[in-house]
């Protein structure tokens, strides 16, 4: 399967994103990229250390502590997404994406030997409205 053709499952399968690194700033991408997904209709799990309340969810501290992760869209540099792959796989994710500017062979490796499904470098909303996709209807 290509990355576009990963790309489009993703946006027509999930529509839940569980957000690693999300962002109370409204000027940084871990902010307004969840936010406008949810303005399309995508509900946003935010996930940092932090706590507190994000884009009107409560953010959880890790991604241990989601119970049905799905999706992960990861806001955290390169050198960090090999061992969050490996969480997303304990926590029972079914895919990764590694925002624009975020890429590693070994968090793929680790995610394609999962069975997840898996994209990098490239952001939500650029690939968002590219399809025109929108959040898919609760089955």
């Amino acid at each position: 399967m290509t990355t576009d053709e990963t790309v489009e499952q993703i946006l027509r399968t999930y529509d839940t994103i569980t957000v690693v690194g999300a962002s109370a700033s409204p000027e940084k991408p871990a902010h307004y990229v969840p936010a406008h997904m949810q303005q399309h209709g995508w509900r946003i799990v935010p996930v940092n250390p932090r706590g507190g309340t994000m884009l009107g969810e409560p953010v959880h501290a890790s991604l241990a502590d989601v119970p049905t992760p799905g999706l992960v869209n990861v806001f955290r540099p390169s050198p960090q997404t090999p061992d969050i792959a490996r969480q997303a796989v304990a926590a029972g994710a079914t895919a990764l994406w590694l925002q624009l500017g975020i890429a590693s062979g070994e968090a793929r490796r680790i995610a394609e030997e999962a069975g997840l499904l898996y994209v990098e470098d490239r952001c939500l909303i650029v690939e968002q409205r590219r399809t025109g996709l929108r959040v898919p209807k609760a089955s």
